[in-house]
């Protein structure tokens, strides 16, 4: 009935369309899944390379920084020796939850071009055929985007954050021994968060799309949005300035970049008003 219904969108009826974003969501699902059992299989690979990986000293950004400092003669503050903290599991079931939920953190993250070309499938029907031609480059530009804030999240917001709360003590009389529920939290957060926020052109162009915002709108209230920016970059980040700089700079970069995008679509919708006129 599915299928019958796609041939015909605008006659479908509101059941019809709930069936339809129904069976897209459980095809998105499944590849969340299938992806994720992948993931399930290969955990030494997951946990001891990727999820493990900014514990250790050999990190690659801890290595980068530290070239920085010796670069530039500064002291070896940014020189990461060790983290001064272990993981731990305090429940019977701990382990096999943070295989099975990281698992499906992967899942989605490996599957996600494959849910945004379903949610671009169920929207399609209603767009006109010059937009519909512009699928692969939306379902390419947003899983780009999206990978690259995974990317940005895991190189730098997670090893930025580890480094200061494992060194962060208010006494000596207290060793940090962090349950493994929370070290996989804040990897899975800061990289899910910075994943989400680069997809702010996207956001963006949709809105402006349907009229929510415009270019005129966004360049108002750029210094609103820069302390929008900046309360965001506490939340994902440890409190000290410098790495919220290092996560407002590209959200900035990203948002005057939406501003771009905003005039563009702004352009193409008066090029087809005119004629009309």
């Amino acid at each position: 009935m599915a299928k019958r219904n796609t041939k015909d969108p605008q006659a479908m009826s509101f059941l019809d369309h709930l069936e339809e974003l129904r069976w897209h969501l459980i095809r998105a699902t499944l590849a969340v899944l299938v992806a994720g059992t992948v993931a399930f299989i290969a955990k030494d690979f997951i946990f001891d390379v990727i999820l493990f990986g900014p514990k250790k000293a050999s990190f690659w950004t801890y290595k980068v920084l530290c070239n920085i400092s010796q670069t530039f003669g500064l002291d070896q503050t940014l020189c990461t020796q060790d983290l001064p903290f272990k993981v731990q599991s305090r429940t019977m079931a701990g382990q096999f939850s943070a295989h099975i939920w990281t698992s499906i953190t992967a899942g989605f993250i490996i599957s996600f071009p494959y849910v945004i070309y379903e949610f671009w499938k169920f929207i399609a029907p209603a767009m006109r055929d010059n937009e519909k031609r512009n699928a692969k480059g939306f379902i390419f530009i947003s899983s780009l985007l999206f990978f690259l804030g995974v990317l940005f999240g895991y190189y730098i917001i997670t090893p930025l954050s580890l480094n200061f709360l494992a060194n962060y003590t208010v006494t000596k009389e207290i060793h940090n021994d962090i349950d493994i529920s929370s070290y996989i939290g804040l990897v899975r957060a800061s990289v899910l968060a910075c994943g989400i926020i680069f997809e702010l052109p996207i956001i963006m162009y949709f809105l402006t799309k349907i009229g929510l915002v415009t270019p005129e709108f966004l360049r108002k209230y750029r210094k609103y949005a820069l302390v929008i920016v900046l309360i965001l970059s506490a939340v994902i980040t440890p409190p000290d300035i410098a790495s919220q700089i290092v996560v407002a700079i590209p959200v900035l970069i990203l948002y005057e970049v939406s501003i771009i995008i905003s005039r563009i679509v702004i352009k193409k919708q008066n090029r087809k008003i005119k004629p009309v006129a």
